[in-house]
């Protein structure tokens, strides 16, 4: 409760030194941005409810919008501390797709589905799956009419939870190795994040290849300002990763392989609650060119994909 006061007067200072006249306003305000502020501090033992929605929106080369898929993500999760287990306790809600027109539908598999998460150093777990991720989770996923979902669209229902924990807890949480939001103690700062020009791989089942990858470019942290999400005094730092690239092997059918690169240019605000240091908003964005190329017809395709992410922290 303190450290929640604490934040709320931080922002009405700052609100404070806005409104200031007469001479003394500038020396006001600058007084109150230069302040030293902690964003990596330990999180508040108290259950979490997450609302995630992914806005996919296909574009022809021509610039028309030729489609928009839609993945909605709801996540429960209870702190270690709470749950005495070896890690944060994440459980799966709900997991509903729309792609294009079709209607929406929900995937019976994940509902309910829990699972551990850790930040390990190499963000790969034992087997070599991001973040801990399980990929047998995501293999030959149906929706609820017993549909089977396209490799596709399964593929980007994985990513949503590579996605949350990227923004909630990588960029968001204090790394053990190298530079991150620890290093950020006032607004204008701005770091070169430890993952950068990292290459994860994203080969999930059989579906994606081995050698398949992501290699980030520069990733830079920066400490924007202050705001407020739902009443909550929250620090916002925006992450932005340029020049990003990506190979992927993929299997659509049997002795068929589908390679598909390209490039990536990411870039998101992350809203920090100065008191409980949970993640309580996150809005995000990624421009992605791809070019496919089938060697059973020599053909290449091209494909622009703009995504729009939005993170809520809410109430249960």
């Amino acid at each position: 409760m303190k450290t929640r006061i604490i934040a709320t007067i931080l922002v009405v200072l700052i609100a404070e030194a806005c409104f200031a006249v007469g001479a003394d306003a500038g020396d006001s305000y600058k007084s109150v941005l230069s302040r030293t502020v902690e964003l990596a501090g330990d999180r508040s033992q108290e259950i979490q409810h997450f609302q995630m929605e992914s806005r996919l929106i296909h574009y022809a080369l021509d610039g028309t919008r030729v489609s928009t898929d839609v993945y909605k993500l709801r996540l429960k999760c209870v702190p270690a501390k709470l749950s005495s287990k070896a890690g944060d306790e994440y459980t799966c809600l709900d997991f509903t797709l729309k792609i294009g027109n079709a209607p929406e539908v929900s995937i019976p598999v994940l509902k309910g589905w829990s699972y551990i998460f850790n930040m390990t150093p190499t963000n790969l777990d034992g087997a070599g799956q991001v973040l801990g991720i399980d990929h047998a989770k995501f293999v030959n996923l149906k929706d609820a009419k017993g549909n089977a979902i396209p490799q596709a669209n399964a593929y980007h229902v994985y990513n949503a939870f590579i996605d949350f924990h990227s923004f909630c807890n990588v960029f968001a949480e204090r790394t053990a190795g190298g530079k991150g939001i620890q290093n950020l103690k006032k607004i204008g700062e701005k770091i070169v994040h430890a993952s950068a020009f990292s290459e994860p791989p994203v080969d999930l089942g059989s579906n994606v290849a081995k050698g398949s990858f992501f290699k980030n470019g520069e990733i830079t942290l920066e400490f924007k300002g202050l705001s407020l999400v739902d009443d909550a005094p929250c620090a916002i730092v925006t992450v932005d990763s340029g020049q990003s690239s990506f190979k992927m092997l993929m299997n659509p059918k049997t002795n068929m392989e589908l390679r598909a690169v390209g490039s990536s240019h990411y870039k998101g605000d992350i809203y920090i609650d100065l008191a409980t240091k949970w993640v309580r908003k996150v809005a995000f964005y990624e421009l992605v060119i791809t070019e496919s190329n089938m060697p059973a017809t020599q053909k290449k395709a091209n494909e622009v994909v703009e995504r729009n992410i939005t993170i809520r922290n809410i109430k249960e």
